[in-house]
C-alpha cells in the first residue's frame, strides 16, 4: 500500500505512514485530505479490539478526520478497488 501511497505517487496527494495524532498513531494519514486510512489484521476483530477502535475512531472524527478502514487480507486481494476507496474518500475519481 505504502508503495502506492508515498512520495504524492496517488493522485498527487501527500500521505505519511505511522503518523502519531495524540496517543494514537495512523498507519497512512493525508493532512491535507484530513484521512487516516487503517489496516487491520485479525486482532481488530476481538470484542475487545473493536470497542478500541471505536474510542480511537470517535477521538480522530472530534479533530477533524475520517478513517477508512480496509482488512489486510483485501488490500492484497483487491488492491485496485482499495485504492479506488479511498480516492473516492479524498474526493477524487478514479481513472478509467
Amino acid at each position: 500500500m505504502w508503495a502506492h501511497l508515498r512520495a504524492k505517487r496517488f493522485a498527487g496527494f501527500k500521505f505519511r505512514r505511522q503518523h502519531p495524532c495524540g496517543p494514537y498513531i495512523l498507519d497512512f494519514y493525508c493532512p491535507n485530505g484530513h484521512l487516516a486510512v487503517e489496516l487491520d489484521g485479525g486482532q481488530h476483530f476481538t470484542p475487545a479490539a473493536q470497542e478500541y477502535d471505536l474510542r480511537r475512531t470517535a477521538f480522530l472524527r472530534r479533530h477533524g478526520i475520517t478513517v477508512i478502514r480496509f482488512q489486510n487480507d483485501l488490500v492484497f486481494r483487491e488492491q485496485i478497488a482499495v485504492l479506488e476507496v479511498i480516492l473516492r474518500a479524498l474526493g477524487g475519481v478514479p481513472s478509467p
